[in-house]
């Protein structure tokens, strides 16, 4: 897998070559891990009958709409699964529920807003928390510090990092 990866990015240093290589490396890289121990779950997913597909589909829908009230019934719907056999399946392909799944999209994108505006409240609601205490619990669990500490942290790292990419 490395080989190739490191001829694609080589092409970044010929863009003249890169509309004739590019599309052989990347088949090459696509081939490889369809070959790979992995390659039987990416088959799934390719393929629109298959129960990861269908989790695929909820995927998509939970992302699409990470802000919104999710109801488990209405995933599976999406998925066309009966709801217990839909959280079984989200489970073993996740590893999380799909709950858990939307509050991890949410904290994450509150975290990336949070680097912009440091408003908690605002940050909150706009991630469809429906309690400002309540996402910053969930946000230090996650994260480790409160959102306003954290926020402030984050942005001390990016200055840093620029400081570096202005300097060379």
């Amino acid at each position: 897998m490395l080989a190739p990866w490191s001829r694609l990015l080589a092409l970044l240093e010929a863009p003249e070559d890169a509309p004739v290589l590019a599309p052989m490396l990347e088949r090459e890289i696509l081939y490889r891990l369809l070959q790979g121990p992995q390659g039987g779950v990416l088959r799934q997913i390719a393929q629109d009958n298959s129960r990861l597909s269908q989790i695929r589909q909820a995927i998509t829908w939970i992302r699409a709409h990470f802000d919104e009230p999710i109801r488990v019934e209405a995933l599976a719907e999406i998925a066309g699964m009966s709801p217990a056999s839909f959280h079984r399946h989200f489970k073993a392909a996740t590893a999380i529920s799909p709950l858990q799944y939307q509050k991890v999209l949410r904290l994450q994108e509150a975290r990336r807003l949070m680097v912009v505006n440091a408003d908690t409240t605002r940050t909150a609601y706009s991630v469809g928390y429906e309690s400002a205490s309540q996402f910053s619990r969930e946000y230090a669990r996650m994260f480790g510090a409160p959102p306003s500490r954290d926020a402030i942290r984050l942005r001390a790292q990016s200055l840093g990092l620029e400081e570096i990419n202005s300097a060379t």
